[in-house]
């Protein structure tokens, strides 16, 4: 009797459990991500992409005089790249994607927790000020990350001059 009721109360145990981890419906995740404006964010972070693409070219660019022909050049490595990403990042294929990892991330419980927070007033504060801190965060990041680049790239410099040495050595 004993190890029955012990078996019964593993067996209520394991089904509330796994009523609890229930894999969430498309239809909920499509909820949340219109509830999170999660096409608008893709559509922001192609925005953000592209100012980052124009700062590394006027970087890449500093204290050189760009000609027309080069600045064509630019503009049209800009425009493959801006069009390579649109493909990658169009929301036709993100939304699966998103599906997809969400039901495999997350249960039941936690959208509908989620999509009651984004319909706060705090929840839309979070939404409409996720990109600003974003793009605030890229900037610091990007402060950071100068002096690792300037590194970096002397350090390319530095293997490069090393390895014209070696070659001109093995030629000897």
């Amino acid at each position: 009797i004993m190890l029955k009721r012990i078996l019964c109360l593993l067996l209520i145990s394991a089904t509330a459990l796994s009523a609890a981890e229930t894999v969430p419906s498309e239809a909920s995740i499509r909820e949340l991500l219109s509830v999170t404006d999660s096409k608008k964010m893709v559509d922001g972070m192609m925005g953000q992409m592209n100012m980052m693409m124009q700062n590394s070219i006027r970087e890449a660019t500093k204290g050189h005089e760009v000609s027309a022909s080069e600045q064509k050049i630019v503009d049209k490595a800009t425009a493959d790249i801006h069009a390579a990403m649109g493909d990658v990042l169009a929301w036709g294929k993100l939304e699966p994607l998103y599906i997809r990892v969400y039901q495999r991330s997350l249960t039941q419980e936690e959208v509908d927790g989620m999509i009651a927070f984004y319909k706060t007033p705090v929840g839309q504060a979070m939404i409409h000020k996720m990109p600003v801190i974003i793009q605030n965060t890229m900037t610091e990041v990007q402060g950071m990350m100068a002096p690792v680049m300037q590194k970096m790239q002397q350090s390319q410099q530095a293997l490069i001059s090393e390895m014209e040495a070696e070659r001109k050595k093995a030629k000897k």
